[in-house]
């Protein structure tokens, strides 16, 4: 099994944090959720690279089994995973909720699995594990399970998307709100009306309703939108509702538009 190096520099077998022991004989495995940043290999922090190549184990969630996973393409190509045990984990965008039940036991069963033969494994998510993720009820469900949980930082979409549009999210006192309009959501309404700045995820499927709430707001505000940012077919531009969105696709809408010298 790697050893596992703690944030202080560290290794596992000094701390003891990096396996779980229960006696002599039988020690379970961390996990790690592992962000990978919104898509560009280069926004991989160095902390999750290391994290990435000191784990034995390296998951990542998919739609349908055998499809291109962005989160995995986002780390082959610049941190080490020869010889690492690599799974996926199928999490079907299904209407019905027992198959997404279903999904979700399977991969906890699978995870713990690896955990309890004593193996570290690190599940791979896009942009930043604690925004939105699937990994995020994945590790707190283990985490009560008994397990070790540990989680690596990331860069998310829309922070890499307002610096390459050189937009900023947040000038002097003004507020940001961050929502998701998945599911068909309308929380985004509320947030657009009490906020200076809204930042809605997951939009992708949204788009002509918020084109038409922010056409209410007025001529001041200013609306970017970032569609797989950091991907070959990213899109950083004005909304337009007529245009097809990929699926990772967030809205930024700032109410009072930008001031620009």
């Amino acid at each position: 099994m790697s050893e596992i190096h703690n944030y202080d520099g560290k290794s596992a077998s000094e701390q003891t944090s990096g396996t779980l022991c229960d006696g002599p004989s039988v020690c379970k495995g961390t996990l790690y959720g592992v962000s990978v940043g919104p898509g560009d290999p280069e926004l991989l922090t160095l902390k999750a690279k290391r994290m990435i190549e000191e784990c034995d184990v390296v998951a990542y969630p998919v739609r349908k089994l055998g499809e291109r996973s962005v989160a995995f393409n986002i780390i082959k190509d610049v941190a080490d995973i020869s010889g690492k045990i690599v799974k996926e984990l199928l999490f079907q965008m299904s209407s019905d909720r027992s198959v997404r039940e279903s999904n979700y036991d399977t991969a906890i069963h699978e995870l713990t699995s690896q955990l309890d033969l004593g193996r570290n494994v690190c599940m791979i998510t896009l942009g930043d594990a604690m925004v939105y993720s699937t990994f995020m009820r994945v590790g707190k469900d283990i985490e009560k399970k008994g397990y070790h949980l540990k989680v690596i930082p990331g860069v998310p979409s829309f922070c890499d998307g307002a610096a390459r549009a050189k937009i900023p999210l947040v000038i002097g006192t003004e507020g940001l709100a961050v929502v998701s309009a998945a599911e068909g959501s309308d929380l985004f309404r509320t947030a657009l009306d009490d906020f200076d700045n809204v930042v809605i995820m997951k939009a992708y499927g949204s788009i002509e309703k918020i084109s038409d709430k922010v056409d209410s707001l007025g001529k001041a505000a200013e609306v970017l939108v970032v569609s797989n940012v950091g991907m070959e077919d990213q899109y950083i531009g004005p909304l337009d509702k007529n245009r097809r969105y990929g699926y990772f696709t967030t809205v930024i809408v700032k109410k009072n538009g930008v001031a620009r010298k």
